[in-house]
């Protein structure tokens, strides 16, 4: 079964931080893993290694389907509804 959400997505949007989690630095933390990048609208946020999991947090806040690794040299997309690599 493939994953439908990839076509649907908008030409990529622009990231709305270069390397860090803005959730994160708003609790006054610095301690997110990987940073992940919503494919819908270009949030980063902290991957679900991290203690606060923010890209998680933001597909449940806004249904944003897909989001990709935001670390250089990684391209892998991962969609949260089919749960798996695309």
């Amino acid at each position: 079964m493939s994953c439908t959400h990839v076509a649907e997505l908008p030409t990529e949007p622009a990231s709305d931080s270069v390397n860090e989690c803005a959730e994160c630095l708003a609790e006054g933390s610095r301690g997110w893993v990987h940073l992940r990048k919503c494919l819908t609208c270009g949030h980063v946020a902290c991957c679900d290694s991290s203690p606060y999991q923010h890209a998680t947090a933001h597909h449940r806040s806004t249904g944003h389907p897909v989001m990709r690794s935001h670390e250089p040299g990684e391209d892998w997309r991962w969609c949260f509804l089919d749960n798996r690599i695309v």
